[in-house]
């Protein structure tokens, strides 16, 4: 096979294929959201009697099978990911996502409607690791931190476009059915798109690869490797990563972050309300100002990490967590007022998202390499999935443990705060660690 053509760092017809990989991935992972919120909208006309009568004790067990369905199913298709590549692991996730939908909204007992939700949470993981590799291979590391940056804004706008189609589909059709049966045809039209328009790597077009095209060194999983001894698609490369220190210490900081993000996520207009006695609406409305916040938070994390600290991620995620942790620390103390806890949410939404995008995105990728990327996102993020699982029923828990009556948000604050504090502790002493590179060849 020849040589791939050199070329210089603004190839016109490179950069073509680069800015059309960055948007039909956005496209794609914001669609997996299109079949991913799908349940939540209908849940208010599946607890009506009169037309599945489900508990909010049937909704949780089912809302928790999907997230353990999705943790599990990191693990296990980010490691597909490298081994068979993107474009195949994405189209069977879709795939998978899109029948199941199918079936979901078909279903008529909650038992049925419980094991596709299971399965959707399965399918579901499929996209975020894969895709990040797709993003490593056509973008180079000095950049990654910004272009990952404007790259994680899919999750923010696929969640808010996912859920107005599903509410509208059900307004349209005039049942909870057409809540998962809209957004499943949508995301069927992004599948034909990703046909056509994606490709796995730069190599597959005959372009060369973006080290060569930006004059790079090519990062290795192992110090002492070399881009011979870490072949692309191999489950060697697989193994490295699982044995990689610096991608397991990631898994394990995201675990401590993920808690507050979905904490908040899930349960800041209650908080909202008990402590200013909003109503429903302006509860909602207030508490998403912590959803607002969460593309500049990745935005300003990426920036930051590429031009004040020269493409190394831990010092913007170390400065995040500890500001993050004193937030939350004290956030009890915060004026009781709208603009004091709207401003509260919508701060601890811009630093939660910082290393949130940092660790499961850019480093993950850094440090898995682009041949390892997908296994090592798959890792970290399913670590993450796990921490998700304790931060939406930590409520739930306190409130056992704790007396009748007892307020539950101060622990659960200062037990967020310590946690995010010892994961920016824990990537203190990586503050200027960067990725291994390949060693030059010895001259002959």
């Amino acid at each position: 096979m020849p040589d791939s053509p050199k070329l210089s760092g603004n190839d016109r017809r490179y950069e073509r294929w680069r800015w059309q990989i960055f948007a039909v991935t956005w496209l794609a992972y914001a669609g997996f959201y299109l079949t991913r919120k799908s349940f939540s909208v209908a849940k208010i006309e599946l607890a009506m009697p009169d037309v599945m009568g489900l508990s909010k004790g049937d909704m949780s067990w089912m809302d928790g099978a999907n997230s353990l369905a999705y943790a599990v199913g990191q693990f296990a298709w980010g490691m597909m990911g490298d081994k068979f590549g993107t474009r195949i692991v994405v189209l069977v996730g879709m795939l998978l996502s899109v029948i199941v939908a199918m079936l979901a909204g078909a279903s008529n007992v909650a038992l049925a409607l419980g094991i596709c939700l299971a399965v959707q949470g399965l399918a579901q993981a499929s996209g975020w690791a894969p895709l990040a590799k797709n993003m490593g291979e056509f973008f180079s590391r000095r950049e990654r931190g910004r272009v990952m940056g404007w790259w994680c804004t899919n999750y923010a706008f696929g969640g808010f476009i996912a859920t107005v189609l599903a509410g509208q589909a059900v307004k349209w059709g005039g049942t909870w059915r057409y809540a998962f049966w809209v957004p499943a045809l949508a995301l069927v039209l992004i599948g034909v798109l990703f046909v056509f328009f994606q490709r796995n790597r730069p190599e597959d077009v005959g372009l060369p690869s973006i080290e060569q095209y930006h004059g790079e060194p090519e990062a290795v999983v192992a110090a002492d490797g070399s881009p011979t001894q870490e072949p692309e698609g191999s489950w060697k490369i697989v193994g490295a990563v699982l044995r990689n220190r610096m991608v397991l210490l990631l898994a394990a900081v995201y675990f401590l972050v993920k808690p507050t993000r979905y904490l908040i996520l899930y349960w800041s207009p209650v908080y909202v309300n008990e402590r200013l006695g909003t109503g429903t609406a302006e509860s909602g409305m207030l508490g998403s100002m912590f959803d607002l916040a969460g593309p500049v938070g990745t935005l300003a994390g990426g920036y930051l990490s590429d031009r004040m600290f020269q493409s190394r991620r831990m010092p913007v995620g170390v400065i995040a967590l500890l500001s993050l942790a004193i937030l939350m620390m004290g956030f009890q103390y915060l004026p009781l007022t709208k603009a004091a806890i709207g401003a509260g949410l919508f701060a601890a939404g811009f630093l939660v998202f910082i290393p949130d995008s940092l660790l499961s995105g850019t480093a993950a990728i850094d440090f898995g390499t682009k041949k390892g990327a997908s296994t090592a996102s798959g890792i970290v993020n399913g670590c993450g999935s796990i921490g998700q699982i304790i931060g939406v029923t930590l409520p739930g828990w306190v409130g056992r443990f704790l007396a009748e009556g007892r307020e539950i948000w101060n622990p659960i604050f200062f037990g967020l705060g310590l946690a995010l504090a010892l994961a920016g502790l824990l990537l203190v002493p990586h503050w200027n660690r960067v990725p291994s590179e390949a060693k030059p060849p010895a001259p002959k």
